[in-house]
């Protein structure tokens, strides 16, 4: 196996490492009392889990796909930003390295959009460019109330573009694919108004959210293969109950409108990353895994573990932001870790007896 190749693997350990300390980060900016390892790990929780856990495991996954040795500059970048922002590097290091990583991720899907220019491609790089210029924005100095929708924006549309391209045998009609446009056009301009006008900017990206929920749950292929067995209709239920809390948190970024910190901002943010984000993960790891690492991996029922106490213990800390109840938002949060921490466990079993069965 050639080094460029090998690499991957420490990359997706970094990933991984990325996801602990935010989740760590996470338990302690909601009340947990556990020791802050160091002194910026707590504000990097949302950078650590978005710059670094998911950018590092999509560059990884574009690079895997490309295979040219120039595309794994970009996890590599962020893998080391990372670091940096764990271990306390002086700023902007960590930043820098980010932001890189960012620029590696664009041109690799400009290297896409070439090779094949389709709907699911652009709205692909649009979303990396969204994330290039949220890392530019932090960068400079912008509160992250400020940044995060533009980090939100690269998952969100990064996503949708990787069901636009599993969905190609639907072969949607033209009208349908410009009401996709349309809330895509209406999530981008909620991303700009917060800057001239902060309260309809927001409310606006709501609106795309919702709008992208609705058109998801109606067109998306998980209508079809939900009605299916095994790993197919895990997927599918993976993926709608995602587009769910999508919905979830567009109604609520329209309700509250502005906010920058508090219940109101976590039951937003935590919606959107949590709900709609690692309910795709849930279902497209075993996808992607086989592909990233050349190992199988096999569909398991235990997998509903995970996916039913990620949607109930998400449940559970959305009541408690909406009704200010702090312990049912810390035990909520608690729980959500646990979530992905089996969700860990659960790949990590079926790729060990895969890799010794190999053996």
């Amino acid at each position: 196996m050639p080094l460029f190749e090998r690499i991957r693997f420490p990359l997706v350990a970094a990933a991984i490492f990325a996801s602990l300390a935010a989740m760590w980060a996470g338990l302690v900016r909601i009340g947990w009392q556990f020791p802050p390892l160091s002194p910026t790990l707590m504000a990097n929780h949302g950078p650590l889990m978005v710059s670094g856990f998911l950018g590092i495991l999509i560059s990884i996954e574009r690079a895997v796909a490309i295979g040219r040795r120039w595309t794994y500059a970009a996890p590599l970048f962020s893998a080391l930003g990372v670091l940096a922002l764990v271990f306390g590097v002086p700023a902007p290091i960590g930043q820098v390295l980010m932001l890189l990583g960012s620029v590696g991720l664009v041109a690799i899907y400009i290297v896409i959009v070439r090779r094949h220019t389709a709907l699911f491609t652009v709205t692909m790089l649009i979303g990396t460019l969204a994330w290039l210029i949220g890392n530019v924005l932090w960068l400079s100095g912008e509160p992250v109330y400020r940044v995060v929708f533009w980090w939100g924006a690269f998952l969100v549309l990064t996503i949708v573009g990787e069901r636009l391209e599993l969905g190609r045998l639907l072969q949607l009609d033209v009208k349908v694919r410009w009401l996709f446009v349309g809330a895509v056009i209406v999530l981008l301009a909620g991303l700009v108004l917060p800057f001239v006008i902060g309260d309809i900017g927001n409310r606006l990206f709501g609106a795309g959210m919702f709008a992208l929920a609705v058109w998801l749950s109606r067109f998306d292929i998980a209508r079809r293969t939900v009605r299916q067995t095994g790993l197919t209709r895990f997927i599918a239920l993976c993926m709608l109950s995602g587009y769910v809390w999508l919905g979830v948190s567009g109604i609520l970024s329209m309700a509250f409108g502005q906010v920058t910190g508090g219940f109101q901002y976590d039951a937003v943010l935590h919606s959107l990353f949590l709900g709609f984000v690692f309910a795709m993960i849930f279902g497209h790891a075993p996808i992607i895994l086989p592909s990233v690492l050349q190992v199988p991996v096999k569909y398991q029922s235990a997998f509903y573990i995970h996916l039913v106490l990620l949607q109930l213990s998400l449940a559970l800390r959305i009541v408690g932001d909406l009704t200010a109840t702090i312990e049912l938002r810390q035990w909520g949060g608690m729980f959500n870790v646990i979530a992905i921490l089996t969700f860990m466990f659960n790949t990590a079993r079926v790729l060990r007896s895969a890799t010794s069965k190999k053996k």
